[in-house]
Formats: structure tokens, sequence, C-alpha cells
């Protein structure tokens, strides 16, 4: 049986993008690696974007997110096989759209609430994984676990803002 990601290619633009510039490709905790990989860009979109900047990036790469994460599990034959990482960048960048900074207590705590929420999908992510497929399946999961754990990282820096 041929592995999946073999009929990748980082010289491909859907698969680099889908792979999360290759951190998908990592033989542990895949999806938890790609997140580690979303934050230089998180901090570059922030740092020199802005909430505005990082917003932008979050609409373009969920829609993008659709065709690169659909064109990807296509080529692999797989629907949403862990190396497809693009959905946790996504993810990760909505988690922290309430509270763009680059403390890094924060970054910290929206890293750990996103994979949280990613991994342990409460209802409705966990109905959307099973039930939407397709590129939008791959993403719609990832987002809604961002939302999530926006919600919830606003919750803390806003309450208890002495942790942060």
């Amino acid at each position: 049986m041929t592995n999946p990601k073999h009929r990748l290619s980082l010289t491909n633009p859907f698969h680099l993008l889908a792979l999360g510039f290759g951190s998908g490709l990592s033989p542990i905790v895949p999806g938890t690696v790609g997140t580690l990989f979303s934050i230089p860009f998180y901090l570059v979109f922030v740092t020199y974007g802005g909430g505005v900047g990082l917003w932008l990036a979050i609409v373009v790469g969920s829609l993008a997110g659709i065709a690169i994460c659909g064109r990807a599990s296509t080529d692999m034959q797989v629907h949403d096989h862990g190396a497809i990482v693009w959905d946790e960048f996504v993810g990760f960048w909505l988690t922290m759209a309430l509270v763009p900074t680059t403390d890094w207590k924060t970054v910290l705590a929206g890293f750990v609430l996103f994979r949280v929420f990613d991994m342990v999908k409460p209802w409705p992510i966990s109905w959307l994984d099973k039930h939407v497929h397709g590129g939008l399946g791959i993403m719609i999961d990832d987002i809604l676990a961002g939302v999530m754990a926006m919600f919830s990282l606003w919750l803390l820096v806003t309450y208890m803002s002495g942790l942060f």
C-alpha cells in the first residue's frame, strides 16, 4: 500500500501550503507541529499588519484553505489526512484574533486552548468533522475550534488579566 504522503510534493504550491511548509510531515503529532509552525506567521501578521493584517490573513487563509486542503486531500486519496495542517494554521490565527499580541504568555495560552479544542472536538466540532467533507470539511472543524478557543482566550485575558 502506498503511503498517502508519497503522493504529495513540496514543489506543488497546494501541497506545500496544505502540509504547512513541511511541518505536517512530522512523524509525531503533526497537528501540534503545524500549529507551532503557524506562530511565526501570526507574529509577522500582528507585528506588521496589526489586527487588520491578522483578520486579512484569516479570511484569505480560510477561503484559500478550502481549495488547498481539498486539493491535497484529493491528491492523497484520503480525507483529512493528519499531514494536512493548513487548517491548524488558520485555526490558531483565529484563536488569537480578539487579542492580537506578541506577549508570549498569551500566545502560549492561545496555542494550548486551540490544541485542546482541536483534539477534544466538543459538539458541534465533532459533528462537523464527521458530516462535512472535502476542503470545507477539513477547514470547518478547525475554524470552529479556533472560534471557541478565541472566545475562551478573550475571557481569560479579560477576566484574569493578572495572569497575562
